[in-house]
């Protein structure tokens, strides 16, 4: 097993319609507005952009994300990632009942040294770090949603 390889899925259902969600992801430099442990998003161009996200534990990871896929039609986003984290993330969007069943699917390799060292020790407290931010943006994009 690779200690420093991560693989996540998490399932948003939320009260919106599917459209409007993708929306909102779309515009990831406005993620800071409403996902509190994404710190900062930084446009480089119309593709890139460096981010910075902290969740529970004292560590920043910063990234560059490059836009890799943007369907509207699908309702896919996703970016491909270097920097702190190397891989890529993707939200498939797909409408439940009046809302919208939002998947993020991320598969990544931990290159920042002080992660890679705490490999082995590190790895079920950097998984639930993972699980509250996620948490988090879950209940910043609905708050978000309903404003």
């Amino acid at each position: 097993m690779d200690w420093c390889r991560y693989r996540f899925r998490s399932v948003w259902r939320l009260a919106a319609a599917p459209d409007a969600v993708y929306a909102v992801l779309e515009r990831a430099e406005e993620y800071p507005r409403w996902w509190p442990q994404v710190r900062e998003v930084v446009p480089l161009d119309e593709r890139t952009g460096t981010a910075r996200f902290r969740s529970l534990l004292p560590y920043d990871l910063v990234v560059t994300a490059e836009a890799r896929r943007q369907d509207p039609a699908a309702r896919v986003l996703e970016i491909g990632m270097s920097g702190d984290l190397d891989g890529w993330a993707r939200w498939t969007l797909t409408a439940e009942g009046t809302g919208t069943r939002a998947v993020y699917e991320q598969e990544v390799e931990v290159r920042s040294p002080l992660m890679r060292a705490l490999a082995v020790p590190g790895r079920p407290f950097f998984r639930a770090n993972h699980a509250l931010m996620m948490r988090g943006g879950r209940r910043g994009l609905a708050a978000h949603l309903r404003t």
